[in-house]
């Protein structure tokens, strides 16, 4: 039979309800003012439209968490953090605080994980959405134990005034359309990929945090174009500050 297999993402969701968890037919209307998701909930659309029209084809919607691994560091770095984040105190022990805005908290799954439960999907006669995250839920105060941090109150308004401020003086590249992103998605139900897949990961959410974590350190990445070391982070600094004062090569 034909298949598609999509790779959506939890940022297709509507904001969500902060007591408890939803599962795959929450709606997927998307955050508003997150491009990202707005994308992602525009992919959703063209999905039923298509599969309406093709009721043959199987179609099956990935929809993880944050993927994490060690060799996503330097994409990661080029896409959320700039190269002008220091290397040398990304330790655990290191970060002495981390702001707290609210609730906020994410889920997350490794990639080979993921790669499982995609496997499982494309091997499987199974249509229609999956919830794909590890246990267990990364809010601030779990990320902050992990990384020997304290955390300090801050209203989620004033960090995303900062996040916006830095990102429209390009000291950064995350517009804060990705806080509110992150603030406001639900946290996913993921039976249905556990019963009807037969998937359990392999590595909790915290694991896969600081995996990706000691990537960023160590500026991991892989011989691709989206993840090679050389695209991003303090090799792509150097090049910018040898720049500076005019030279030319």
């Amino acid at each position: 039979m034909p298949t598609i297999v999509y790779a959506s993402s939890v940022g297709a969701y509507a904001p969500g309800p902060k007591d408890r968890s939803v599962d795959e037919s929450w709606s997927t209307a998307g955050v508003p003012s997150s491009l990202y998701s707005r994308q992602k909930s525009a992919v959703e659309r063209i999905l039923d439209g298509f599969k309406a029209v093709h009721p043959d084809v199987r179609v099956v919607r990935m929809r993880p968490g944050l993927v994490f691994k060690r060799e996503a560091a330097s994409g990661v770095r080029r896409l959320f953090l700039g190269p002008l984040l220091p290397t040398p105190l990304l330790r655990r022990g290191l970060i002495p605080v981390l702001p707290a805005p609210g609730r906020a908290r994410v889920q997350a799954v490794h990639s080979k994980d993921l790669g499982d439960a995609i496997a499982r999907a494309v091997l499987r006669d199974v249509r229609g959405a999956f919830n794909v995250a590890a246990d267990p839920v990364l809010d601030i105060h779990e990320i902050a134990r992990v990384l020997g941090a304290r955390t300090v109150p801050m209203p989620a308004a004033v960090i995303r005034a900062a996040a916006g401020a830095s990102f429209r003086s390009h000291l950064q590249p995350t517009e804060p359309g990705w806080l509110d992103l992150g603030l406001a998605v639900p946290i996913m139900d993921c039976g249905r990929a556990r019963r009807d897949l037969g998937w359990t990961p392999l590595h909790t959410a915290t694991d896969a945090f600081l995996e990706l974590f000691e990537g960023l350190r160590e500026s991991a990445g892989l011989d691709t174009p989206p993840l090679a070391p050389d695209t991003g982070g303090p090799l792509r600094l150097r090049e910018l500050l040898s720049g500076v004062g005019g030279s030319s090569r």
